[in-house]
């Protein structure tokens, strides 16, 4: 068999474009973290707005990082993550350690 259709490529190139792409992201914009009452029965959500981060895969990823820091679920809600629960100085906590700063 013939390898006409095999293409071979280097995934670290990859992993070094989205970097500079997260690390340009990370410095520019304000990012505001609230606790809210959200529901019938007044569950307390963690609102994480301002976050700009283009490629949706990327932010996925940040979410599955950050639930897992906190120990908790959550999801993405037009740009924003959600957490559940009174996370606000966990998820400070993780975006410092990620590296963002303007918080």
């Amino acid at each position: 068999m013939g390898k006409k259709n095999w293409i071979e490529f280097n995934s670290l190139d990859n992993k070094k474009d989205n970097k500079s792409k997260l690390e340009s992201s990370k410095k520019t914009f304000r990012i505001n973290i609230t606790k809210q009452k959200k529901g019938k029965k007044g569950k307390i959500i963690t609102l994480i707005r301002g976050i700009v981060i283009e490629d949706e895969t990327q932010i996925k990823e940040l979410l599955k990082k950050m639930k897992v820091f906190c120990g908790t679920g959550g999801k993405i809600v037009d740009g924003d993550i959600q957490l559940q629960g009174d996370m606000v100085i966990k998820s400070i906590e993780f975006l410092r350690k990620e590296g963002f700063q303007n918080l």
